[in-house]
Protein backbone atom coordinates (compact mmCIF):
# COMPACT_ATOMS: atom_id res chain seq x y z
CA UNK A 1 0.00 0.00 0.00
CA UNK A 2 0.73 3.61 -0.57
CA UNK A 3 2.15 5.99 2.32
CA UNK A 4 -0.46 7.80 3.92
CA UNK A 5 0.01 11.24 4.55
CA UNK A 6 -2.13 13.90 6.57
CA UNK A 7 -2.72 15.20 3.05
CA UNK A 8 -4.22 11.47 1.69
CA UNK A 9 -7.87 11.23 1.53
CA UNK A 10 -9.57 9.57 4.12
CA UNK A 11 -10.21 6.67 2.13
CA UNK A 12 -6.41 5.68 1.45
CA UNK A 13 -6.18 4.63 5.10
CA UNK A 14 -6.76 1.30 7.24
CA UNK A 15 -9.82 1.56 9.52
CA UNK A 16 -7.67 0.64 12.33
CA UNK A 17 -5.54 3.91 11.52
CA UNK A 18 -8.76 6.14 11.32
CA UNK A 19 -9.63 4.64 14.86
CA UNK A 20 -6.73 5.41 16.14
CA UNK A 21 -6.59 9.04 14.87
CA UNK A 22 -10.19 9.26 16.65
CA UNK A 23 -8.69 8.20 19.93
CA UNK A 24 -6.05 10.64 19.64
CA UNK A 25 -8.40 13.23 19.07
CA UNK A 26 -10.11 12.84 22.13
CA UNK A 27 -12.82 10.64 20.47
CA UNK A 28 -14.33 7.91 22.70
CA UNK A 29 -16.07 4.70 20.60
CA UNK A 30 -19.36 3.48 21.44
CA UNK A 31 -19.03 -0.82 22.32
CA UNK A 32 -22.71 -1.00 20.87
CA UNK A 33 -21.69 0.84 17.59
CA UNK A 34 -18.55 0.57 16.65
CA UNK A 35 -18.67 2.69 13.74
CA UNK A 36 -20.12 5.63 16.52
CA UNK A 37 -17.87 7.54 18.59
CA UNK A 38 -18.45 10.56 20.64
CA UNK A 39 -16.33 13.83 21.65
CA UNK A 40 -16.65 16.65 23.93
CA UNK A 41 -14.23 19.93 23.74
CA UNK A 42 -14.82 23.21 25.51
CA UNK A 43 -17.34 24.50 24.46
CA UNK A 44 -19.04 21.51 22.39
CA UNK A 45 -19.35 18.07 21.87
CA UNK A 46 -20.31 15.34 19.03
CA UNK A 47 -20.88 12.40 17.53
CA UNK A 48 -18.67 11.04 14.65
CA UNK A 49 -20.72 8.22 12.31
CA UNK A 50 -18.07 6.49 10.08
CA UNK A 51 -20.99 5.70 7.72
CA UNK A 52 -20.78 3.82 4.41
CA UNK A 53 -19.78 6.98 1.77
CA UNK A 54 -19.05 9.65 4.34
CA UNK A 55 -18.21 10.98 7.99
CA UNK A 56 -21.46 12.29 9.59
CA UNK A 57 -21.27 14.73 12.75
CA UNK A 58 -23.63 15.62 14.70
CA UNK A 59 -22.74 18.74 17.04
CA UNK A 60 -25.05 18.49 20.15
CA UNK A 61 -27.12 21.77 20.83
CA UNK A 62 -24.82 24.03 18.63
CA UNK A 63 -27.85 25.62 16.80
CA UNK A 64 -30.11 28.42 16.94
CA UNK A 65 -32.17 27.30 20.12
CA UNK A 66 -30.18 24.65 21.41
CA UNK A 67 -30.58 22.30 17.82
CA UNK A 68 -28.27 19.84 16.11
CA UNK A 69 -26.21 20.48 13.83
CA UNK A 70 -25.42 18.22 11.29
CA UNK A 71 -22.25 18.03 8.96
CA UNK A 72 -20.85 15.40 6.32
CA UNK A 73 -17.66 15.05 5.24
CA UNK A 74 -16.81 12.79 2.04
CA UNK A 75 -14.03 9.97 2.69
CA UNK A 76 -12.18 11.75 -0.30
CA UNK A 77 -10.97 14.83 1.55
CA UNK A 78 -7.98 14.65 3.35
CA UNK A 79 -7.48 13.32 6.58
CA UNK A 80 -6.06 16.50 7.35
CA UNK A 81 -9.15 18.76 6.12
CA UNK A 82 -11.80 16.67 8.23
CA UNK A 83 -9.65 16.93 11.22
CA UNK A 84 -9.10 20.78 10.65
CA UNK A 85 -13.31 21.13 10.09
CA UNK A 86 -14.51 18.66 12.29
CA UNK A 87 -12.65 19.53 15.53
CA UNK A 88 -12.91 23.07 15.14
CA UNK A 89 -16.60 22.76 16.08
CA UNK A 90 -19.24 24.24 14.71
Amino acid sequence: MANVTPQSPLYNFPLPEIENWLRRMGCEQNPKQLNCWYVKKPGWEAEIVLDTEELLVTYFNAGPNNTNIRRAFPYSLSLKDIEDAVFSGP
